[in-house]
């Protein structure tokens, strides 16, 4: 089986962490990336052939993709990035998710498989997607639709299968409203119907025969979506079921959902389990220091390898690589994602990151319900809490969207600015 990982498209709805780096680039968890996460998935799972398809700002997700996954010639893997291109046959970028594979079939048709497993590269889990493949065989399946049980009050935001007791998709809506939903449940453990999940939701993760791939996009050249196109006209024509999925998993898709999953990753027990030894998360091995901390207060809190942290307090917070704290500083449910550089190095040294000259949060400032992107240097007794509760506003170097702060990377910080 072959692994094919989408980029994603603009980030929108991430937007300003979006704003120079792919959606898949986005850091996670103080260390990682999104991208981190299926790629990952795939290792664990033994699976080592993977195309990731780009397309809007690429340039850190090529790098960070080259520096973490080098497999050795003797191996057979590879990770390789396929960006839009013109090409004789196509002008235009992808227009979608199925456009984006079809116009990447003549990369993939080099690689022999007789399997394909289509990934987003903006989600959150862990699976083993051997299981996946044998539910995908036992079924006989030309096509399988990863799914996770959802309730009512979260089924709108999905596209909902409904699917007969062996697991055969039978209908697809997309995002029904919550007064649609009768008749639309699916059947469901015990355990799920105790706990109102008894809808299933798509996932985005997609098996198909390799002949059935090539197929669906080559007879329907007006289709550009899996989700919205591909899936739901192949349903009653080809054999497409559900691969019932009931880990953790979140669609890491807007500013506020990118913020909840940090914070909930530095709770004590978090819903994802970052330590789990069976499916560990890999990336850009950096070789850092120690985290160091004088006279701080931590609690419930995610500090990365690299950080300096001086006379402060810090709570229910994911604290980035070589991040560098001042004392008398206090930072509440906020997330920082780190810097390239330490402060005090110069030239060379910073392997040409752009950046301020001294990153980092200066003195007596206080951080709470915001994200600092990369490189950001905070100046002196700052008050960084959206105390108002502004919904959606920007000013130099920041911008608010769903309440939440978002210093922008590489901004600078004047000392006593209020946000």
């Amino acid at each position: 089986m072959l692994a094919v990982i989408l980029g994603g498209g603009a980030g929108s709805r991430l937007f300003p962490l979006t704003k120079d780096r792919a959606k898949p680039a986005v850091p996670l968890a103080g260390k990682y990336r999104l991208i981190d996460v299926p790629i990952s998935n795939c290792i664990n799972s033994g699976l080592y052939r993977m195309f990731v398809l780009t397309q809007y700002n690429s340039a850190s997700l090529n790098s960070h993709i080259s520096h973490s996954y080098v497999f050795d010639r003797f191996h057979g893997g590879f990770v390789t990035i396929l960006a839009a291109e013109q090409t004789a046959s196509s002008e235009l970028w992808y227009q979608g998710t199925a456009d984006a594979v079809r116009q990447s079939m003549p990369h993939i048709r080099s690689v022999p498989h007789d399997r394909v497993i289509i990934l987003s590269g903006d989600q959150l889990y862990a699976m083993d997607y051997r299981k996946m493949l044998a539910h995908h065989e036992e079924t006989g399946a030309d096509i399988t639709v990863a799914a996770t049980p959802v309730t009512a009050e979260d089924a709108p935001g999905f596209g909902i299968m409904h699917t007969d007791a062996k697991h055969r998709i039978t209908a697809f809506y997309e995002k029904p409203r919550r007064d649609e939903l009768e008749g639309k449940e699916s059947p469901a453990t015990p355990e799920m119907q105790a706990a109102g999940r008894i809808y299933l939701a798509s996932m985005g993760i997609y098996i198909f025969n390799a002949c059935t791939l090539m197929d669906v996009l080559d007879t329907h050249p007006g289709d550009h979506d899996f989700g919205k196109q591909i899936i739901p006209g192949a349903i009653g024509k080809l054999n497409v079921v559900a691969y019932p999925f009931q880990g953790y998993w979140n669609d890491i898709g807007t500013v506020r959902s990118f913020f909840e999953t940090n914070i909930m990753l530095a709770q004590p027990h978090p819903a994802f389990n970052l330590y789990d030894p069976a499916m560990p998360l890999y990336t850009n091995a950096r070789m850092l220091p120690p985290a160091k901390m004088t006279r701080t207060r931590v609690e419930h809190a995610v500090v990365a390898e690299g950080s300096i942290i001086e006379d402060s307090e810090i709570t229910d917070s994911v604290i980035g690589v070589r991040s560098y704290i001042c004392g008398g500083t206090r930072i509440h449910r906020a997330v920082l994602l780190g810097s390239d550089y330490y402060g005090w190095q110069e030239g060379e040294a910073r392997n040409y990151a752009q950046g301020p000259a001294r990153p980092g949060i200066g003195e007596g400032t206080h951080i709470e319900n915001a994200i600092v992107d990369r490189n950001v240097s905070i100046g002196k007794r700052c008050r960084i809490v959206n105390a108002e509760g502004v919904r959606d506003a920007e000013g130099p170097g920041w911008y608010i969207r769903d309440g939440i702060v978002v210093v922008t990377k590489n901004a600078e910080i004047a000392d006593d600015t209020v946000i």
